[in-house]
């Protein structure tokens, strides 16, 4: 069954991002990258708001070379297989897998003010359709991922999250941009994992 799921990297008081701005503490490692890229292979759909969707446009460039993960990443690193340019030698795996698996998936950006896109399969919705998402659910055979707090919250707002993934970083920045919307939200948890770093992964269903 196609689920439609809420994932995000937060501070352990519940934040992507600190009052400033910035997320640098949210950089995932080699571990917790390929646990996430793992998770991200069966997700056919990004609906991100413009603010993510930019966050993640250089995804789409990154790595400027076709290669598959099978036939050219081996090990920890891209420092292997003819393919690869001697400038990017040396680039972890995951981030390589991670690119190909953001540009094979569909992409979706609700934004009343960008005009046009710079990645492929990407189109831009003016505003956020509970019942267009509803539709396109019924029609998908992969799961459906959002991406960003802010239209995330008009997705639970309409009832439409049935997963939620957080990557719970051993970080408080003591405020900033919230991961999940103000309200009560009632959930149970399905899955923990700890990584050697600290991170701590919590899969809930909502309730």
């Amino acid at each position: 069954m196609v689920s439609l799921i809420y994932s995000a990297i937060c501070s352990i008081d519940g934040y992507v991002a600190d009052e400033q701005g910035n997320f640098d503490w949210a950089v995932p490692d080699a571990q917790v990258h390929s646990f996430v890229n793992e998770l991200e292979r069966g997700v056919g759909t990004y609906l991100l708001g413009r603010r993510m969707y930019e966050t993640m446009i250089p995804w789409e460039t990154m790595i400027p070379w076709e290669t598959t993960a099978h036939e050219d990443l081996q090990g920890t690193s891209a420092s292997v297989g003819s393919s690869v340019p001697d400038e990017f030698a040396g680039i972890e795996a995951a981030t390589v897998e991670f690119a190909q698996i953001w540009g094979g998936i569909d992409k979706i950006v609700y934004s009343t003010t960008l005009n046009e896109v710079s990645t492929a399969r990407t189109t831009i919705s003016r505003d956020f359709d509970a019942d267009a998402v509803r539709a396109l659910e019924s029609e998908a055979v992969q799961d459906i991922s959002i991406g960003g707090p802010t239209i995330a919250a008009s997705a639970f707002a309409a009832g439409l999250v049935d997963e939620c993934r957080l990557f719970v970083c051993p970080v408080s920045v003591g405020g900033g941009l919230p991961a999940l919307p103000r309200g009560r939200l009632d959930l149970q948890l399905l899955e923990e994992k700890t990584f050697d770093g600290g991170v701590i992964y919590l899969r809930y269903a909502v309730r």
